[in-house]
């Protein structure tokens, strides 16, 4: 058992940098005068000085840099490099341009915010991956935003919404395979339990989105001119996500897509296109910096046991069903923040969280339940998260500039907080036979 000062010397890092970045951007009311990158080798150094005395400097630094090569964020890394690509490409040939006055075409000005919710709601439902959504509609949800001259952050904070409502209720989302194998339940019985959650914050965020709809006013302007037909390569990616494709195969034929398209409705020279992909390559250079830094502090935070401390402190004194409820929502919510991965904190967390509800009489589903939507609450608010990381750089704004306006991980933190509290749906609190 890690011993308090030393568990909280190794969460210490994650305290410096919010001290480096949040404190310091509210006293300067600007989100944009302190890097994330700056706070994150701060943090990084920190974590890594403070360490174990007895294991060398080489050791730490190994340490380090294992967590920052994980095949998981050498993944993402490879997700972020095509999209990066592939966004800056479909945008200067004007395939989002298209895309952008097709849909302002066909749907009413007050149906845009909810009409965005709703795709991207149903996008993720489909793929299964909060990722998959928010590279396919990211892009347009900021070319959009441009056009009607909508707050950039409120309307790409729509997408990353709707991305979490099917990556915590699909049943290919690997967090739903995760959290429902740690418990030993079927995933429709999962999927059962979360709707009585997921769905009623989703009503509510898609009301308040039609209301905002119908009393915002913005004005609607064309985007540049371009062929109707630019609109197949930003189309054909969204319908291969919808099909299940990797990710990875998407967008790289999207980029083959907007390249033969470039060829076929542009008079744009290959080397500008391929000069277009190294631009938008460029442009996620801070992004890849931040993920590897954050992955290798919160390696360094592992390792020396801030995790084992945080769950031994966590389940010292539970009492009751709600108290055992409770202790597993925190449970998977604050080692969620010290990973940013909710899968990887739900396996964490898993086997623990089956030994609390078998002692207190909790059902399977719920808690899979539990365990799946307050990871993706948390995943869904973190600034360092990769999907939040992912829509910054793609739309060009601050990872915090989404917090006002992430409404519906605000209302699942709410139905969370009621599902315990009141103990709903009751007819689930029975364990299974």
């Amino acid at each position: 058992m890690t011993s308090k000062a030393k568990g909280l010397l190794a969460l210490s890092p994650i305290a410096i940098f919010l001290i480096f970045y949040l404190a310091v951007s509210i006293a300067v009311n600007d989100f944009y005068k302190m890097p994330i990158s700056v706070a994150f080798i701060v943090a990084s150094i920190w974590a890594i000085v403070t360490s174990s005395r007895k294991e060398p400097l080489k050791e730490r630094l190994n340490i380090f840099s294992q967590g920052a090569a994980n095949p998981d964020i050498l993944y993402m890394i490879w997700i972020f490099i095509l999209a990066g690509a592939f966004a800056h490409l479909a945008k200067e040939i004007g395939a989002i341009d298209a895309t952008v006055n097709l849909t302002l075409q066909i749907l009413p000005q007050e149906f845009l915010i909810p009409g965005i919710f709703l795709a991207s709601c149903f996008i993720s439902l489909s793929i299964g991956t909060s990722v998959g959504t928010i590279v396919s509609l990211t892009p347009f949800a900021l070319q959009l935003a441009e056009s009607t001259g909508v707050d950039i952050p409120f309307f790409v904070a729509v997408v990353i919404g709707g991305s979490f409502f099917g990556d915590n209720l699909s049943f290919i989302s690997d967090t739903t395979i995760a959290a429902t194998r740690s418990q030993g339940c079927k995933m429709n019985d999962k999927f059962k339990a979360n709707l009585w959650i997921a769905l009623p914050a989703a009503i509510m965020v898609l009301i308040t989105y039609i209301i905002l709809g119908q009393t915002d006013t913005y004005t609607t302007t064309t985007a540049a001119a371009a062929s109707p037909y630019l609109v197949i390569p930003y189309l054909a990616v969204i319908g291969m996500a919808i099909a299940g494709m990797n990710v990875l195969a998407v967008l790289t034929i999207g980029i083959i897509a907007s390249i033969i398209a470039g060829f076929c409705f542009t008079d744009i020279h290959l080397l500008d296109m391929c000069s277009y992909m190294g631009s938008g390559i460029s442009g996620m250079g801070d992004l890849i910096v931040v993920t590897l830094l954050a992955a290798g502090m919160l390696a360094m935070i592992k390792h020396n046991g801030g995790i084992e401390f945080l769950i031994g402190w966590l389940t010292k004194h539970i009492s009751g069903m709600r108290g055992a409820q409770t202790t597993i929502a925190l449970l998977v919510s604050i080692v969620n923040v010290c990973t940013a991965n909710n899968t990887i904190a739900i396996i964490t967390v898993g086997e623990l969280s089956r030994k609390i509800s078998e002692k207190y009489n909790l059902v399977p589903r719920k808690v899979a339940s539990i365990l799946d939507t307050c990871s993706c609450i948390v995943q869904c608010i973190i600034p360092y998260g990769a999907q939040i990381l992912l829509a910054a750089g793609l739309a060009g704004v601050s990872p915090v500039s989404f917090l006002p306006h992430l409404y519906y991980a605000w209302a699942l933190a709410i139905m969370v907080v009621l599902s315990i509290v009141f103990r709903f749906p009751r007819y689930k609190q029975q364990p299974q036979q």
